[in-house]
């Protein structure tokens, strides 16, 4: 259920809903057409533009993908689920089902248990005991993980290994709905890698380390340090005061604590809704306010930003002096 600020918040926004922008969501379908229509053309054209120019324009349009992959899945453009899957299959971004990932990220918005390691399968996070568990090399990993440049080089690989591991997971559980979405997906990626190599001069090679793995590289960034550990649910989702080109390539995601209170709303109102309440959300998400990615690699370009492990009885999140977010203390 969406969490409004006040009766005022909720008035407002009933009244951007009734708004002709918003009902005919042409914004979103503007997008659509960008990006589908940008992809493959750049695809079509790679030998003329240069192979390098062309994969790196193939990799930001398949960041931007992701961004309209996660707008599909919470009802835009249309009402109609069904409708919305269409435009989020092609595997333009390679490594995820859409079907697969709707399911999860809808459990991510299970707010109650944001964060949590086991509950919430967006979380950077691991138990005591998984840390216990683990070797020498893979403690480094996750510590490098939640450094902004370790984020970008090996995060992407902690994503897609999860990813195989739930497809094996379904197999042995039987989950054939999840399973199907898995051969579905396999299936397109291998007709799209056919005719990127014979059509475009592509290889499979450079499309997936190319435009796959750099596109969920850069994704990456809007993930950063997303949500803390906080005691209070609404003060565990950041909003990240982002420049217009990360705005628009996240699809204003950035904006992620107005996302988790009011899912409903599509991308391009959130911007419009935070700042109508600017001040209120500064103190509803307890003060977890970033000034851009920037600040993010200033900060923790190669230093961790949170500890690995994820625990109700220590401090988990420490600014330094000067930020504008207070650290989250467990009593």
């Amino acid at each position: 259920m969406p969490r409004y600020l006040d009766d005022a918040q909720f008035r407002d926004i009933q009244r951007r809903r009734a708004s002709w922008c918003w009902r005919s969501e042409r914004p979103t379908w503007l997008v659509i057409v960008a990006i589908y229509g940008g992809w493959f053309g750049i695809a079509i054209n790679a030998r003329a533009i240069g192979l390098p120019m062309a994969l790196g324009l193939l990799a930001l349009l398949s960041c931007w993908y992701m961004s309209l992959q996660h707008e599909l899945l919470h009802g835009h453009p249309t009402r109609f689920p069904l409708l919305n899957m269409l435009f989020g299959l092609a595997p333009l971004a390679v490594w995820f089902p859409y079907a697969v990932y709707r399911e999860s990220h809808l459990r991510h918005h299970d707010d109650a248990h944001l964060t949590e390691p086991g509950r919430d399968p967006e979380s950077y996070f691991v138990t005591a005991e998984q840390w216990a568990n683990a070797g020498v090399v893979l403690r480094a990993a996750l510590a490098a993980r939640n450094s902004f440049v370790g984020r970008l080089l090996i995060g992407p690989w902690f994503s897609i290994a999860a990813s195989w591991r739930e497809a094996v997971q379904a197999v042995a559980n039987r989950d054939w709905q999840i399973v199907l979405s898995w051969i579905v997906h396999v299936a397109m990626l291998v007709a799209l890698v056919l005719w990127l190599d014979a059509r475009c001069g592509i290889s499979w090679r450079a499309f997936l380390f190319g435009v796959g793995y750099p596109a969920l590289a850069l994704a990456s960034v809007r993930s950063f340090q997303e949500h803390r550990v906080a005691d209070d649910a609404r003060e565990r989702t950041v909003i990240n005061e982002a420049g217009w080109l990360w705005r628009v390539l996240f699809l204003n995601n950035n904006y992620h604590a107005v996302h988790h209170d009011l899912p409903g709303v599509p991308w391009f109102a959130l911007g419009e809704v935070y700042a109508a309440r600017r001040a209120a959300y500064r103190v509803s998400n307890g003060g977890f306010i970033v000034d851009g990615y920037g600040e993010w690699m200033r900060r923790h370009a190669f230093a961790r930003a949170v500890s690995p492990v994820h625990s109700a009885e220590r401090e988990i999140d420490v600014a330094p002096v000067g930020t504008q977010y207070a650290p989250i203390r467990r009593t």
